[in-house]
């Protein structure tokens, strides 16, 4: 027999629970405290099951049975309600902001090992606690303030562009980029941890307007170094900075690499600087064979900050190096501007010249520390090339020299191959900086 309202409310609560049938598996429970909760019966794969469907009044008469028919509609479809349910409470919970801050968190953990490091960082980036927290920063600022309390399972990909074309309207190409790199990532995550099935940043792949391509400021014309080299010998502002500014040049690093290096990093005897994995972009030791000059400035260097743990220590506190900025800072102060050389533009300028003068290619690669993408190169032990390093570190010191002083300079016969190969290593250093994938 058919429920009905009126004999709904007038069944009265009994000292134990019992239950009025409306057919077709919905009955409505009538508990001894009075409360009345609507029941479904239904058998799935020859099992019989149970699933709630509200409490009365809440969950009127007629919306209960339009829950038990789309519950047996799902049935005739070979879906049981009951996962169903389940799936959709757990899909709810699991949204876009919760696995972006699961995450995030898993990104600073460290490697076991230098190369597992590397793998790593192939894969999926940097991931020290710094560059974390730059892609928090972009996550939070541009995506969960409008997808973060989405399930992630529920998120499309003209979802996501709508928040990539907030970023393009304000003009930031690269950081749209950016950010569809690292959404990327938190997909790739949600897949890997069996909460989304599909990546769909990936799909607005080419969606995005493209980025120019950018290169860093550096001065490569011989003449224009020297002038560079002596405007150096003139700053006369902070002394740590004055050192930075003077082997900078010599050993051509990553400005991040050289404003943390630490004094038991220099074997002075060996004549060599020893940059720990931890500290490379690749994750892998880099050995910078250390110059007579180079030597020199280290030597006195070691007599200002060598009772501390950095080389360049920071004007407020010896336990931090300099800041990030601190070259470039200083380099403007020198009259440069931005278009016309940055701390990182020592590396352009050595690794142009460097082939410019004809020194062997996969040296000057080894010695910036660049990946190398060729397999038939890379196969072969980087250390192969450290004693024509030492050499070629040692002449570019006395080369500076030269050019300071406005001495001339003899150029290797097969300069003009060694000018193309420049061209092809700049495109490939570039490259490195400015990959949209990049984090």
């Amino acid at each position: 027999m058919e429920l009905s309202d009126t004999r709904i409310r007038a069944a009265k609560p009994q000292q134990k629970a019992y239950k009025l049938s409306d057919g077709k598996g919905l009955a409505l429970l009538i508990k001894p405290n009075g409360s009345r909760l609507w029941r479904l019966r239904y058998e799935f794969d020859g099992v019989e099951k149970g699933l709630s469907l509200g409490s009365y009044p809440e969950i009127s008469l007629k919306a209960a049975r339009t829950r038990r028919d789309e519950a047996r509609r799902l049935i005739a479809e070979d879906i049981d309600p009951s996962a169903k349910r389940r799936a959709d409470k757990v899909a709810t919970a699991e949204t876009f902001e919760l696995i972006t801050r699961e995450w995030l968190a898993s990104l600073t953990r460290p490697a076991e090992t230098p190369k597992n490091a590397k793998r790593r960082r192939r894969r999926n980036g940097p991931i020290d606690a710094k560059t974390v927290a730059r892609i928090a920063k972009r996550l939070e600022m541009y995506v969960l303030p409008g997808l973060g309390s989405r399930p992630i399972r529920r998120i499309s990909a003209p979802d996501l562009l709508t928040e990539l074309r907030r970023i393009e309207a304000r003009g930031t190409h690269e950081t749209a980029h950016r950010v569809r790199a690292a959404c990327s990532r938190v997909f790739r995550y949600a897949i890997a941890t069996g909460r989304a099935e599909r990546d769909v940043a990936a799909d607005l792949v080419g969606a995005l307007a493209p980025v120019e391509s950018r290169h860093f400021a550096a001065v490569t014309d011989p003449n224009e170094v020297a002038g560079l080299l002596r405007a150096i010998d003139s700053y006369r502002g902070e002394f740590v900075t004055q050192f930075a500014l003077k082997i900078a040049p010599l050993v051509f690093v990553r400005p991040g690499e050289l404003r943390t290096a630490e004094w038991n990093q220099v074997d002075f005897e060996g004549a060599l600087w020893r940059i720990p994995w931890s500290r490379m972009k690749m994750g892998e030791q880099h050995i910078v064979p250390l110059s007579k000059q180079a030597l020199a400035l280290l030597k006195d260097l070691k007599s200002i900050t060598g009772c501390g743990r950095y080389l360049f220590p920071s004007l407020r506190t010896a336990t931090r190096p300099i800041s990030d900025n601190t070259v470039n800072a200083a380099l403007r102060r020198l009259g440069y501007s931005s278009d016309e050389m940055t701390g990182h533009g020592f590396r352009t300028m050595a690794s142009t010249l460097l082939n410019e003068l004809g020194w062997n290619p996969d040296a000057i690669e080894r010695q910036l520390a660049h990946d190398e993408r060729n397999l038939s190169r890379a196969s072969y032990n980087h250390a192969q090339y450290l004693d024509e390093r030492r050499r070629m570190m040692q002449e570019w010191s006395d080369y500076l020299d030269r050019l300071r002083a406005g001495g001339s300079v003899q150029v290797k016969s097969d300069s003009h191959g060694a000018r193309r190969e420049a061209r092809s290593q700049r495109r490939r250093f570039d490259s490195d900086r400015w990959d949209s994938e990049a984090l």
